[in-house]
């Protein structure tokens, strides 16, 4: 029997918590998850934080703090226009300052009462998380980390990948056994990283769009490309596995509900490589139109239905917004094999 799947909790358990937070990465764990997971973005100073974009003015209360009013600017991050409030132009002691805000206030009202209440962590802290959450378990609490615009962060001088090696380093943890993985959305610098760490690494996947990498060299392919079987061959002679949109493993009809399995996971298991799908999520604003349960966007539907239809199509691990869906989905699909 091949192992159970995986349930990495996505930036702790945001629809319970802020994402992002000590307390939501806590909740995880209490719940049952393998992995917590933390996106990483550098400060001015060079220091890795865990946020969901580098653009921070919709996750914090940075636009209410008149002593960073001049810090407002408009920038392009991976060739589209943003403008607000970027960790690249604070030092870690103002990131320090700012307080954490709900990213998804009209479908997770519920986080509202706990807006303002948590600091940005470093990701040294998250690896202090799981470390502290590890003593006494006979299997440890692990840590599964995305480098978020590696290409953009690189053109402005600072490379994530020489940050997140030297931190795993001082952490002694970049070395084969220990539990963690590194994920990103680019190619090149997961190629760049594997002759740096034996940890496992992840190619990230999306249903639109193309890495940036690839963009920037003029390559052509685009995350539907990487889909194919001689794409899957080359992306396992760097990393250790694929983490696509759950809708590459099982396709969305014209009406949005659950078709057919697309044959990926068959095709990555053939070269190796194991499939980690993102983002599982309660509402029914993120679930296939035949498991919601009603027109309210923010209610929850049959996540649990969703779940043990990508068990079955033989995925290796879920990313999760709701940990404990996640656990209870998992042990009532092993319990029927």
């Amino acid at each position: 029997m091949s192992p159970a799947p995986i349930v990495i909790a996505h930036r702790g358990v945001p629809g319970e918590r802020l994402e992002h937070t000590r307390p939501s990465y806590l909740l995880a764990i209490e719940q049952g998850a393998d992995y917590i997971e933390p996106d990483v973005v550098s400060t001015k100073d060079g220091i890795l934080v865990v946020r969901h974009e580098n653009e921070i003015g919709g996750t914090t209360d940075v636009a209410a703090r008149p002593e960073f009013a001049d810090r407002k600017v408009s920038k392009f991050v991976d060739g589209v226009p943003h403008t607000g409030w970027f960790t690249e132009d604070f030092t870690l002691e103002e990131i320090k300052t700012l307080r954490v805000r709900e990213r998804l206030p009209a479908l997770r009202p519920q986080n509202l009462p706990l807006d303002g209440l948590e600091k940005i962590l470093t990701f040294d802290e998250v690896l202090n998380i799981a470390e502290d959450a590890s003593e006494g378990r006979d299997e440890p609490i692990g840590v599964y980390v995305e480098t978020k615009h590696p290409t953009y962060f690189a053109g402005i001088g600072h490379d994530l990948n020489d940050l997140l090696i030297a931190n795993l380093e001082r952490r002694r943890v970049n070395r084969e056994g220990a539990k963690v993985i590194i994920q990103s959305m680019e190619t090149g610098n997961l190629r760049r990283l594997r002759d740096r760490t034996p940890l496992p690494l992840i190619q990230l996947m999306d249903r639109q769009g193309a890495p940036y990498d690839l963009v920037e060299a003029r390559d052509r392919r685009t995350y539907a490309d990487l889909m194919a079987p001689r794409e899957l061959a080359a992306i396992a002679s760097y990393a250790d596995g694929i983490g696509p949109n759950k809708s590459q493993v099982i396709a969305r009809d014209k009406k949005y509900r659950l078709a057919g399995e697309t044959g990926l996971v068959g095709h990555a298991h053939d070269v190796g490589l194991l499939v980690h799908i993102w983002t599982m999520r309660n509402e029914n604003n993120f679930l296939p139109t035949d498991l919601r349960t009603s027109t309210n966007k923010a209610a929850h539907g049959d996540a649990v239905g969703e779940y043990l239809a990508f068990f079955d199509a033989g995925v290796d691990g879920v990313f999760s917004d709701f940990t404990q869906t996640a656990v209870t989905a998992r042990s009532l699909w092993l319990a029927r094999q």
